[in-house]
């Protein structure tokens, strides 16, 4: 590890640490959360944003019981990127990426894992803005029309009423398909594959009139992908996004890839009850485990600074680097609500807007907090992850939690959500 990185993470059971960078650079030259020089200014850091202290006073207070959640902490760490004008202005870890053994057990401290702001994440649903970038980048080659039946695509997405399901649909999460797949276990793969495309719509759904959220419909884009690339879903989004963007620790299946050190350091784990003991590296959402850990709805990996580059490639209009991603054209409508006027149905979260962009929602003030606007976009994931971008102000904001670790019951993370992005609001 080079000591640009090691002076930004955190050791000992406390695990508590907060860095600020002030230098100026643009994304350019931010990889894997390490400075490489370039265009932006000096190495020295400027004075720490006034935001940084109450941040870290929010993520600190959350890995405690609250008066909210009184039982549980809402999670055993944390990493937060916070970028201004194209600049990294604040990097917190706080807490353990590893804290409980499978049971769960509470392990002892020389066990634990501290938190790092390097560390990697089962990202969750997060993938499925990787999967709908990748879809719309076929859509810019011409190979993809967006208002074209899926069917056209995939012939074996049949059944009641699923003609009129279009791609754009898919990722407006308008389709009419159910949150999720089912009876995929023991399955071979292309049965898999063909189960999903199988799924029914939802009962008395009529396409294009709801929003009602859709891990399935994600799942269908991500097979869209792999059938006008020729390549599976992995490969399209390593050779369109995270290779052009030098994200070299994003990636689906890291047990695959990642060095045995960075495992055993960097891995932050997930649930410590379930059938398959403590998931540390790899995929929580059953379905993406069942399917070999890529889908379009689930299965990607990466740490806090991956997600806030491609936060920022967006908001940049889809380039990175001098390297053109997504044309503008199809980032501006990636970015467009598609959805007004339509009713929502979420029983988790009632009342909640149907604003939704290509991939991206919008206007959610349940994890968006006062940062929520119109033109506020970004996604969260189940397993305590979220990305939210403020174009009015030039704002990413990564934050990534393990509140799966060790049971996702243990605390619901929109609260803390929200209030991270309304503090940082109250600066800005």
């Amino acid at each position: 590890m080079s000591l640009s990185r090691r002076h930004v993470l955190g050791a000992g059971a406390a695990a508590l640490t907060a860095t600020v960078t002030g230098c100026g650079r643009d994304n350019n030259d931010w990889i894997d959360g390490q400075t490489t020089g370039g265009t932006g200014g000096g190495a020295a850091a400027a004075a720490a944003p006034a935001y940084v202290a109450p941040l870290r006073a929010v993520l600190t207070k959350y890995l405690k019981p609250t008066t909210a959640n009184p039982k549980h902490p809402t999670y055993a760490g944390a990493v937060l990127i916070v970028m201004v004008n194209n600049s990294t202005t604040a990097t917190i870890a706080v807490g353990h990426a590893l804290r409980y053994g499978a049971g769960p057990v509470e392990l002892p401290a020389a066990k634990r894992v501290a938190m790092r702001a390097d560390s990697i994440f089962d990202l969750a649903s997060l993938t499925k803005v990787y999967a709908s970038m990748a879809l719309l980048q076929q859509v810019d080659r011409g190979k993809v029309a967006l208002d074209a039946p899926v069917a056209r695509y995939l012939p074996g997405f049949t059944g009641t009423g699923k003609g009129a399901v279009t791609v754009r649909m898919l990722l407006t999460h308008t389709s009419g398909l159910p949150v999720g797949a089912t009876g995929v276990k023991g399955l071979t793969p292309a049965a898999q594959r063909a189960k999903v495309l199988a799924t029914p719509l939802v009962s008395g759904a009529v396409p294009g009139r709801t929003f009602r959220y859709s891990s399935v419909g994600l799942m269908v884009a991500g097979q869209i992908v792999e059938k006008v690339t020729g390549t599976t879903l992995d490969v399209a989004i390593r050779n369109g996004i995270t290779a052009p963007m030098g994200l070299r620790y994003m990636g689906f299946n890291p047990r695959k890839w990642l060095s045995a050190a960075d495992q055993a350091a960097r891995l932050v784990a997930t649930d410590a009850r379930t059938s398959r003991g403590l998931l540390r590296g790899t995929v929580h959402d059953d379905i993406a485990a069942q399917m070999g850990g890529v889908i379009g709805s689930a299965g990607l990996f990466g740490t806090a600074r991956d997600v806030a580059l491609t936060g920022q490639m967006l908001l940049a209009g889809g380039v990175y680097g001098g390297k053109r991603l997504l044309s503008a054209a199809i980032v501006k409508d990636m970015l467009a609500n598609h959805n007004a006027g339509l009713p929502a149905v979420d029983p988790e979260r009632p009342g909640r807007p149907s604003d939704h962009g290509l991939g991206v929602t919008l206007r959610q003030p349940w994890f968006m907090g006062t940062l929520s606007s119109p033109t506020t976009f970004g996604h969260t994931g189940f397993t305590g992850t979220s990305l939210l971008v403020d174009p009015r102000r030039k704002l990413v904001l990564s934050l990534m939690t393990n509140r799966a670790h060790p049971n996702w019951g243990w605390a619901n993370p929109d609260p803390m959500r929200a209030e991270i992005a309304t503090t940082l609001a109250k600066y800005l």
